[in-house]
């Protein structure tokens, strides 16, 4: 019997890639997403990066089974010509069937309550040192507790992100704008925005929302270019003060980290106050604002500016940890310009992460985040199964020939600061290229 199906080719669907006409295909089957793009809960730039070609692994990658049966209200009738699974494709997907059946991705443990308690006793810590006790040192003590309590709720707000993490999709939300708006600060609007872009364009130098530092850091010489965000919407230009601050980004590296806080604070509040569209606004502006009224009161009890600012950089210094680790995980591995490519899927995933090894009673401190190559293949796995799941990842890895990278905490830092010394280095070159090629000319003269 003759096939009755419409085909496009690869190239025809390539040109649906643009603001306002928006194709993808799922298992070979195409749909036209235009109409989603301002409502998916994942934000519109993972739609806008990943138009016009074959999206199945990410779709699996990133929604449950039930979000299957709301494919066909966006199907155009026409199937991809031609279309295949690679064979890692197809083992990648055969490990999310698998973990579905065993219920993995429902079975999330205690793991948010547990930390949620432990924020609540940190915060009931912080709060009673600094109003019971005369003791500068107990304050110093209890605005570093402060910025533990920061780190801890951050990696609630990264795990709400990804998946349901208590009984209910509503329960999950009120502790989304508890846990981050009001005790952190940190609007969860703005980091799901930027992390499903990081996660679907994971380190595409132009893409990824996590490599774009400039002008304090550069991962590559690739930045030198002065390349365009297409996250931000706005050129990185490598101009001379870049290229001075790039020049020591590898001793800059740790005290920026101290006080990066600051720019998620900064972000949250661009995101809010600006013209897309965010849902809950209020909500998220609310919680904002409950956060800037607590914190300043509570620093103001301090019996002095001394003790103030000591109280406020001990809570910045210390959550500088969890900045340092996002760093770890993708600063000194592998890095691309352009969008990002749905047919290389779990490739791209494991070649730009990097797993950090520590043992498992350590697991609270990395929050999951030391399995970022499990992570980042399956997102909605909740982070008590990362463990369980790693060796299975190694073995794919290995059998298709792809690098499994990891390292230990402080081994990463010195891949991290080696890789920002190289760029930096680099920099210097591009900062004062006479020096250079007077001293190159002067070896390589002959007669």
């Amino acid at each position: 019997m003759a096939d009755s199906r419409k085909y496009i080719s690869r190239a025809d669907l390539q040109n649906h890639n643009k603001p306002g006409d928006l194709w993808i295909s799922i298992q070979g089957k195409i749909y036209d997403v235009t109409s989603w793009a301002d409502d998916h809960p994942g934000g519109a730039h993972p739609l806008l990066n990943l138009a016009g070609q074959d999206v199945t692994d990410a779709f699996v990658a990133f929604h449950p089974g039930w979000a299957w049966q709301y494919l066909d209200k966006f199907s155009t009738g026409y199937y991809l010509e031609g279309y295949s699974v690679s064979e890692v494709s197809k083992d990648y997907r055969r490990l999310v069937s698998e973990f579905s059946k065993m219920g993995l991705f429902e079975k999330k443990g205690y793991g948010a309550l547990i930390t949620l308690c432990f924020v609540a006793l940190l915060f009931a810590v912080s709060v009673w040192g600094v109003l019971c006790s005369d003791s500068a040192w107990v304050h110093l003590v209890c605005g570093g507790l402060m910025g533990f309590l920061w780190i801890q709720s951050g990696w609630i707000g990264h795990d709400s992100g990804h998946y349901q993490i208590m009984v209910s999709p509503r329960f999950t939300r009120f502790v989304q704008i508890l846990s981050g708006n009001c005790l952190a600060g940190i609007s969860i609007a703005w980091w799901k925005w930027n992390h499903n872009a990081h996660h679907i364009a994971c380190n595409s130098l132009d893409f990824d929302p996590d490599l774009q530092h400039m002008p304090f850091f550069a991962v590559s010489s690739k930045l030198f270019n002065s390349i365009t965000s297409y996250f931000y919407d706005r050129k990185m230009n490598f101009d001379s003060a870049a290229r001075f601050l790039v020049s020591y980004q590898h001793w800059t590296f740790y005290p920026v980290m101290c006080f990066a806080r600051i720019n998620l604070f900064a972000q949250s509040f661009i995101l809010l106050l600006s013209k897309r569209k965010v849902p809950n606004r209020g909500q998220e502006i609310l919680g904002l604002l409950l956060f800037w009224t607590w914190y300043p009161l509570l620093v103001s009890c301090l019996p002095n500016w001394g003790e103030r600012i000591m109280f406020v950089v001990a809570s910045f210094v210390v959550t500088g940890i969890q900045h340092i680790q996002f760093c770890l995980n993708h600063f000194s591995s592998s890095v691309y310009v352009g969008p990002p490519s749905s047919n290389d899927w779990f490739e791209k995933q494991t070649i730009g992460s990097l797993d950090i090894l520590c043992s498992s009673w350590m697991d609270w401190f990395h929050g999951g985040l030391q399995f970022q190559i499990e992570h980042h293949l399956f997102p909605r796995l909740p982070r008590c199964h990362l463990r369980k799941i790693s060796p299975l990842v190694k073995e794919l890895c290995k059998k298709h020939n792809l690098p499994y990278s990891s390292a230990s905490f402080w081994k990463a830092n010195e891949m991290t600061i080696g890789t920002l010394r190289a760029a930096a280095l680099q920099a210097r070159d591009v900062t004062n290229p006479v020096p250079k090629n007077l001293v190159w000319e002067a070896v390589n003269t002959h007669g």
